[in-house]
């Protein structure tokens, strides 16, 4: 099984949605962005909790998530992930490329079935950079409106970053008053300075600075090559990232001196890392996800990264094939990050954009609310 086809495990996120249940506010209804295009479906379903689907779709992946309410978070019944590469060639041509468009068509198809299976009552489907960058990306959406009976949203930078918010918080430390919160995507990278619990209860209530970068793991290896790299090129790649976070990192300096800092990766980067870090002989999200790593063990594996050739890291049962020539990008990345927010700890999530849509929309549902009174 590759990383990329594993199903995702039962989870029970550690996220209450509300603490005196008394905020009708759906959460990130502070200025977020535009209101979102749910979908509602009405296949009969044999399960009386409602059903969920999450989807995100974004340069290089195509994930779902279906789940139902379960005590201080969700139960998830049915998952799927695959590569897509929706982005490839993006950067030079400014288009999404025919082939990309086939390949994400057909796993939106399959997204379409199990969403069926399930019997899913409401559904928010987003597509991110890639969708956003290209000049063809609004025929996209109207090609995956015909072809696999599904609307996608295409979110806003900022939208797109309060919900990958709202997936991780829960594994910041919760006497920390400052921390950086980062999804290095195929396209972009967001990166947020998160505030303390005791400034709001809503994660994205806690948003001190936020940005979406034009860096992602795809981009970065195509301006690069991820194929063959090695300790100068890495270096390059390394110091172009950290140009380009400077202004985040200047605007949001003070995050560092908070009590309890510490930064909050949540990414396939970050998760392979922590994979390897853990000499994993095939990638398991319940070892992975909420992982404390030291700042010595993230060195060490990025080096052990940097000195392989391609044959080992396809070889790598953490990284796989598809992934071998974008995971040095990656690290460049989450590099850059720890270079200019220094922190003994990182979190580690195998959580983000999909969990937040999907507590998102149990929350206006008052999903758990029902759930007491039943």
């Amino acid at each position: 099984m590759t990383v990329e086809d594993r199903q995702d495990r039962d989870i029970a996120l550690a996220v209450s949605p509300g603490v005196d249940g008394a905020d009708p506010r759906p959460i990130g209804s502070s200025p977020l962005g535009p209101a979102p295009v749910t979908q509602t479906y009405y296949a009969p379903s044999r399960h009386p909790v409602a059903t969920y689907a999450a989807l995100d779709l974004g340069t290089n992946n195509c994930r779902l998530l279906i789940a139902r309410p379960a005590q201080h978070g969700f139960r998830v019944v049915d998952a799927f992930s695959r590569i897509v590469r929706l982005g490839e060639g993006l950067t030079a041509s400014g288009r999404l490329a025919d082939a990309a468009m086939d390949r994400a068509v057909e796993a939106l198809k399959i997204c379409k079935s199990k969403m069926t299976h399930r019997g899913v009552s409401r559904a928010r489907l987003v597509t991110t950079e890639a969708c956003r960058a290209a000049t063809n990306g609004l025929d996209f959406v109207r090609r995956v409106a015909a072809e696999a009976d599904l609307e996608l949203e295409i979110v806003d930078q900022r939208t797109e970053a309060s919900l990958a918010v709202t997936g991780c918080a829960a594994l910041a430390h919760p006497t920390a008053e400052g921390v950086i919160v980062f999804d290095i995507g195929g396209g972009s990278t967001e990166i947020v300075w998160m505030g303390g619990r005791s400034q709001a209860r809503d994660p994205a209530g806690r948003i001190r600075e936020w940005a979406s970068l034009p860096m992602g793991v795809v981009s970065v290896a195509e301006r690069y090559g991820g194929v063959d790299v090695g300790r100068e090129k890495f270096e390059r790649m390394v110091d172009d990232c950290s140009a380009a976070l400077k202004p985040f990192a200047t605007r949001a300096a003070a995050a560092k001196d908070a009590a309890g800092f510490h930064l909050l990766g949540t990414s396939g980067t970050v998760t392979t890392v922590a994979g390897i870090h853990l000499g994993l002989p095939r990638y398991d999200r319940r070892l992975v996800d909420g992982l404390w790593m030291d700042e010595t063990d993230i060195l060490a594996v990025i080096d052990r990264l940097v000195d392989m050739d391609y044959a080992a890291r396809s070889a790598n049962a953490c990284i796989g094939r598809e992934r071998a020539d974008l995971v040095l990008a990656g690290c460049a990345i989450f590099e850059a990050i720890r270079r200019a927010f220094p922190s003994r700890k990182v979190r580690i999530a195998d959580r983000g954009l999909r969990e937040g849509i999907l507590l998102r929309m149990m929350h206006e549902d008052r999903a758990w609310w029902r759930r007491r009174q039943a």
